[in-house]
């Protein structure tokens, strides 16, 4: 078998840094815990709200915004979706009146996406069965420092450095 050499500027096999027994064991216990957790609290959400994840957590950035309302490419960013997907789920959510999408005032290019009254009233109604689920599922399972040192360790993975990385 021939092998020939790596194109300019692409790294080979041979340049890897791979990641050591002990890396690989974490990576992929963070990769299953990930999985489980988002499973496990979107599954909650789905059966007692009626919501999904995602739309749960669109309405918990609005409802903290002034007015209930954000900019739809602002909301996107900080939920880090692309605008196409959040573009269908806050559709989804507007043929259900949890939200309105209307012109931004300030420039006619943009368009804000409100929480209604009727989506501030399923969010406070869900509210305290998500807050139970990531209870059960991640802060009660850790000590306090554990929890703390993960809230660091996601801290600096969602950082500045990670924006500028994430859009090169």
């Amino acid at each position: 078998m021939t092998v020939t050499a790596p194109s300019p500027g692409v790294p080979s096999a041979d340049d890897a840094p791979w990641l050591t027994a002990e890396q690989q064991q974490w990576w992929r216990a963070y990769l299953t815990g990930a999985a489980r957790l988002t499973e496990a609290l979107g599954r909650q959400l789905e059966r007692d709200a009626g919501l999904s994840l995602s739309e749960y957590e669109v309405m918990v950035r609005l409802s903290e915004a002034p007015d209930r309302t954000l900019r739809m490419a602002e909301l996107a960013d900080s939920l880090v979706h692309s605008r196409s997907r959040l573009t269908h789920t806050v559709a989804r959510m507007e043929r259900r009146g949890l939200v309105a999408r209307r012109a931004c005032p300030a420039d006619g290019r943009g368009i804000n996406a409100t929480l209604t009254d009727a989506g501030m009233a399923a969010l406070v109604a869900a509210a305290p069965g998500h807050v139970r689920a990531v209870r059960e599922h991640l802060v009660d399972r850790l000590s306090d420092d554990e929890f703390r040192a993960l809230g660091r360790a996601m801290a600096a993975i969602s950082g500045p450095t990670a924006d500028a990385t994430a859009s090169a």
